[in-house]
This record gives C-alpha cells, structure tokens and sequence, in this order.
C-alpha cells in the first residue's frame, strides 16, 4: 500500500502544506487572508495545480523526472550538463539555468543528485540554491543517498522560510526508476509525505519512515544490507567457476531457493556478461557505504561485513573503476584470487 504505516501518524490533525499557484502568486499568497491561505492549502497535487521542477538528471534522476513528465505535470529541469537533459526538454520540459531558477517555477521540487556536498549546494546556497527561489508554501523533496543530519538541516531551513523539505532517498537501480518500480523511503512531516503521494506513486512505492532524516537513515541500512549481500553474490560465483561448474546454471539454480535475491536478479546474469555499466555507480555506492561508517561510529556501532564491503568498493576505486556499476565488484574478487569468470575467445 502507498505510504503505508503513516495513517497512524496523522491521527494528529495538522495543516497541509499549500502549494504555490505561482512563484509570484505564492509570494503574495503568504500576505493575504488565512482564508486564502488555506483554499490554495487545500487544492490537490495534480497536473492542473502543480508545478514540478527536477535537479539532476543522470543514470536513475532522468527516468524519474520522464515518469512525471509522461503524467501531465508541467516540468522545470536543472542539470549541471545540459545534454542530459536533452531528452526532457525534447519531450516539453523547460531548462533553468540553476536550482534556484527551477524552484521558482515550481510548486514542488525534487533533487537527485550526487553526494552530500551537492544537496548542500543545490539547497542551501544564498545564491543559486532552491530554497532560495521556492517560494512559501513549497516543498523541496531531495531523492539523493545523503547524510540524515543534513537532510534535518535542510528540513529546517525550508521551514524558516515557510516551505516544507521531505528526504525521500529510493533503492531499485537504474531499473526501478525506468519501470516505475522504486521503493521510496520518505522522511519529514508526514501530512507532507502524504500530499506528496499522487507524485511518488510515478516513480514507485512510498513507505513513510519517520521525521526528518528518518528517510535517509532508513535507505542507509537499506545499503548496508545490499553491501553483504554483493559481497555473498560475488564470493558465491568466484567459488563456483573455480568448483568447475556452470556458473549461470548455479545462478539458476540457487534464485529459487534460500540464497536467491534481488541483486542475483538484478546483477548474475550482467556479470556473467561482463556487463558493467552503472545502473548505480559504484563512487555513489562508496559514499553511501561511508555515510553508514559514520553513522555506526556515532552510535557506537560496530557492522564488520559493512567495513569489509567498503573496503572491496574502495579498491575498485584505487582502480579508476568508480564509474562502473556495483556489480564491478567481481573484479575485486577477482584479483584477491588470481582468476577470471571471464571466458577467453568467445
């Protein structure tokens, strides 16, 4: 179910964020009438009433944005290297020329970017960033991997300037976002969260996690649980080639049983191909790895298959290898053992 477990949340009654008609008209909006404030609170998220703008569109950001393009809602786009946003833009999307552009066009506006360092930027900065063109009543939901105490820096910057921020991190790969599948871990205020449904429902599943941060802290162990899962996947395959079996077959074989998973799904069948391009670049996987580490360190909490995997993405790294995707992580396997899933000649 969409959003489950947050009915319970909102038994408390809280007022519903409004949504800005216009930059212009919402500016106004915070000076008029209570009466007025709350018709625009109460109009629905829908391609007649809402405008949506999106920062970054790379590998997953791209299909995200297309799905909400494809629904009818008007669209605004930032991205740091124009061609990628070509296909957007071809389809009826506007270009800005910063984040802060995108968000004045907006009512809602999504972030998905790269690290920490980016949310930051693309956020918060006086100058350029998207708090700083959203006008009262918006809402800034940033979809990155990033650091839970920023996510609550951010939720309360947006509300010192009347507006509403939700850290809805996703986990599926560049798959889920291309059929709409993702599984969507949403933090902040949960009405917000709850508005905010007719546009998640675009892009996949949203289960609400808590307050603010509590989305981000929720895809972090989500990583943490994939990070020894690829790491079983991998040793797993190294030790059936070097058993002489049939290494797809072994993969056939164990998908139905105990030892099937998503990322067996999602990634034997590209490593038996040496198929390794990014659905999910393993320098984004190495960051998110490194914002659990801190985490665990801060409560004291010590997850030695979580290290151990750092440390394998880590090397792809020192190979000039981060910008392939996670499952590069049988090359590191690999190399510890002197051999080649690889078959010559063919």
């Amino acid at each position: 179910m969409l959003l489950a477990g947050i009915s319970r949340s909102l038994t408390r009654r809280r007022p519903p964020f409004p949504l800005a008609a216009t930059a212009t008209a919402a500016a106004g909006a915070a000076m008029s009438s209570s009466s007025t404030g709350a018709n625009v609170s109460d109009r629905p998220i829908s391609p007649d009433t809402t405008r949506v703008a999106w920062v970054g569109t790379g590998v997953m950001g791209q299909s995200m944005a297309g799905h909400i393009l494809a629904a009818g809602y008007g669209l605004t786009v930032f991205t740091r290297t124009s061609s990628k946003a070509q296909g957007l833009v071809s389809r009826g999307a506007g270009l800005a020329d910063s984040p802060r552009a995108a968000a004045a066009a907006a009512d809602v506006i999504f972030l998905m970017v790269g690290f920490p360092s980016d949310v930051r930027s693309t956020t918060l900065d006086p100058t350029t960033g998207a708090l700083a063109g959203l006008a009262p009543g918006g809402v800034l939901v940033d979809m990155t991997t990033s650091d839970p105490t920023l996510a609550a820096e951010i939720a309360a910057a947006a509300s010192a300037a009347g507006c509403a921020a939700v850290d809805a991190p996703v986990s599926g790969g560049d798959r889920g976002a291309r059929n709409a599948t993702l599984s969507i871990f949403a933090g902040g205020d949960a009405a917000v969260v709850a508005r905010l449904a007719p546009l998640f429902k675009l892009m996949g599943n949203a289960l609400y996690m808590g307050g603010p941060g509590a989305g981000q802290r929720a895809k972090l162990g989500n990583q943490i649980a994939i990070a020894s899962t690829m790491v079983g996947l991998v040793e797993g395959m190294v030790y059936a080639h070097k058993a002489g079996l049939d290494v797809a077959k072994w993969l056939e074989a164990i998908s139905t049983g105990a030892a099937g998973s998503k990322s067996l799904d999602l990634y034997g069948k590209r490593i038996l191909e040496r198929d390794m391009a990014a659905g999910f670049y393993v320098r984004h996987f190495v960051k998110d790895l490194g914002i659990c580490l801190s985490e665990c360190q801060a409560m004291g909490l010590s997850l030695p298959g979580l290290a151990l995997a750092q440390q394998l993405y880590v090397s792809l790294i020192a190979h000039g290898e981060g910008g392939l995707g996670t499952q590069a992580l049988i090359l590191a396997v690999e190399r510890l053992n002197n051999t080649s899933l690889e078959k010559k000649g063919e």
